[in-house]
């Protein structure tokens, strides 16, 4: 197989001083390329076309030779997800890094989940992403992150974050070595701050949502305060993004190198819907799973909602809204993908829903009740949105569907504290037990 290549502007609004590219070893990653026009430009901190600003993606020179050869390489790597080097912007000594090595977390067939949603035995499944090093999917993406910070020479991690974020970038800085300061809304979890504080980094919060937040990290950026600073988010995003890539490749690994055929995925900015769309289009480029139609299913909380409301209103344009929802780690009311997604999900026939808080409450005890596993608000939401598909005939029960939970319950406790209270509170005695009611017969 022709390895795909990519031609390099020197164009690339990267200052030379302050980044030696020809030195800058990202394993197969050759550029930056715009999602928009096209335009390419050299590896660096850059995030944004200088031409049209559309957002920039890394492009690569993907592995030639046999599919299975490919395979053999992968399965002999290591259980996270350095087994898929090859395909990521690091370098090949990645796994000899101090990193926290996040990934290879469980697939879990939910058949208990199955069963009360009306779906085929042995075709649901759960993607429990909680398994990571701080407990979120966000160890995927900053492990990336943190491979080009490195290379590109900065000494300071950062990131704007609804929580889970914030954690991730306090551990992996503590663990690589890095000084982190990290921006958060001021009203976040207690949970979520707490973790994020714990590592030792500094730990600011902003009064506002995260789209202020955002906002503020942006202009830290373009000031002297943030020289040195890598932005996992901003300046980083492009391969920040690309760990998100890494969930495509252990599904259809666990699924005995196979596409499922109907993924359910929350949406917050949307990079990580998009991503895994390029994760699954790659595995098909290069032979390593068969090429077969599958269908995405964008999931938000209906306190913010922008891309269910413009897909469910047949808009190409994503409005933005004021965030007001129990699903913290979703509330992003100006997502930057949100067209993306919406371009994915059309053309792959899925969808992007939406429930609300109740539901969402609901749907996290379904799934610990059904499965054992306690999800975080954002795996509420697309448990609770893959019911709502389901019942709408939007989801075919008998094929192959798998959900993602994106993080651990113990981090929003809030959420299902008030109804998740003792059954009784007895005297220790046999007699006390029977008179509340609990004995089995």
């Amino acid at each position: 197989m022709a390895a795909q290549t990519v031609a390099v502007s020197t164009d690339s609004s990267v200052d030379a001083e302050a980044v030696n590219v020809e030195a800058v070893d990202l394993g197969p990653a050759s550029g930056l390329s715009c999602r928009e026009c096209g335009e390419r430009f050299e590896l660096g901190p850059i995030f944004a076309c200088a031409s049209c600003f559309g957002p920039l993606e890394v492009a690569y020179d993907l592995p030639s030779g046999s599919p299975e050869e490919l395979k053999k390489r992968i399965e002999a790597g290591p259980a996270n997800i350095w087994r898929y080097a090859p395909l990521l912007p690091v370098p090949a000594d990645v796994a000899e890094k101090p990193n926290l090595n996040p990934g290879w977390t469980k697939l879990v067939q939910a058949d208990n989940l199955a069963r009360e949603l009306g779906v085929e035995q042995g075709k649901l499944f759960v993607k429990d992403d909680s398994g990571n090093p701080t407990h979120s999917f966000k160890d995927r993406v900053v492990a990336q992150a943190i491979e080009a910070a490195r290379a590109f020479g900065f000494t300071t991690l950062s990131c704007s974050s609804t929580g889970n974020l914030a954690g991730a970038v306090g551990a992996a800085a503590a663990r690589a070595g890095f000084r982190s300061c990290v921006f958060i809304p001021h009203d976040l979890e207690q949970g979520k701050v707490v973790m994020a504080a714990v590592y030792g980094g500094e730990l600011v919060g902003i009064e506002g949502n995260y789209d202020d937040v955002n906002r503020f990290c942006s202009e830290l950026i373009g000031d002297p305060l943030g020289e040195g600073w890598g932005f996992v988010n901003v300046n980083l995003r492009p391969y920040y993004g690309e760990g998100s890539k890494t969930l495509a490749y252990e599904i259809c690994e666990q699924l005995g190198w196979r596409l499922p055929d109907q993924l359910v995925i929350p949406i917050a900015s949307g990079s990580q819907f998009t991503k895994i769309d390029k994760g699954l289009q790659e595995l098909i480029k290069l032979g390593l799973v068969e090429d077969k139609p599958y269908k995405l299913f964008g999931a938000q909380a209906e306190g913010c909602s922008p891309v269910s409301v413009a897909y469910k209103g047949g808009h190409d344009v994503v409005r933005p809204q004021k965030p007001n929802t129990i699903a913290k780690s979703l509330a992003i009311g100006n997502p930057a993908d949100g067209p993306y997604v919406l371009d994915i999900a059309r053309r792959t026939g899925g969808a992007v829903e939406d429930v609300n808080d109740e539901q969402v409450v609901d749907a996290i005890k379904l799934l610990a009740r059904t499965e054992g596993i306690f999800a975080e608000t954002a795996g509420g939401v697309t448990v609770g949105v893959t019911k709502k598909l389901i019942e709408a005939g939007l989801i075919d029960p008998s094929l192959t569907t798998v959900v993602l939970n994106t993080g651990d319950g113990l981090k929003t406790l809030d959420a299902v504290a008030e109804t998740s209270q003792a059954t009784a509170t007895i005297r220790p005695s046999l007699e006390a037990f029977r008179a509340a009611g609990l004995a089995t017969s």
